[in-house]
């Protein structure tokens, strides 16, 4: 698995208009992506103006066709709330239990 780790910093005070907007906006363009996984956004309690937003992959050419093909959309639908440009970082994932808690909800 693979993941993308965007940091992102809202302009004052739209940290929450940030994630619901990737939310409504960001994840149905994600789900529709081959290879596709997870999203989980994270608002900083110690910074109130940062998100992370991560991205989880089957593959890291997944996420690269995703990044080729897609991310400057979601990137323009949340341009008006950020402060500067995000910072994008790339892992390989080592280990997860997310698909293991799925499963047991599942069952």
């Amino acid at each position: 698995m693979f993941t993308r780790l965007v940091e992102l910093t809202s302009k004052p005070g739209k940290a929450k208009e940030l994630s619901n907007t990737i939310k409504e906006k960001g994840v149905p363009i994600l789900k529709k992506q081959s290879g596709f996984v997870d999203e989980i956004i994270l608002n900083s309690d110690a910074e109130p103006d940062k998100v992370v937003a991560l991205s989880f992959w089957n593959t890291k050419e997944d996420a690269e066709r995703y990044h080729r093909e897609q991310y400057k959309n979601i990137h323009e639908s949340v341009r008006h709330l950020l402060q500067g440009e995000p910072n994008l970082r790339t892992f390989d994932v080592h280990t997860s239990t997310g698909q293991k808690m799925a499963a047991e909800r599942a069952a």
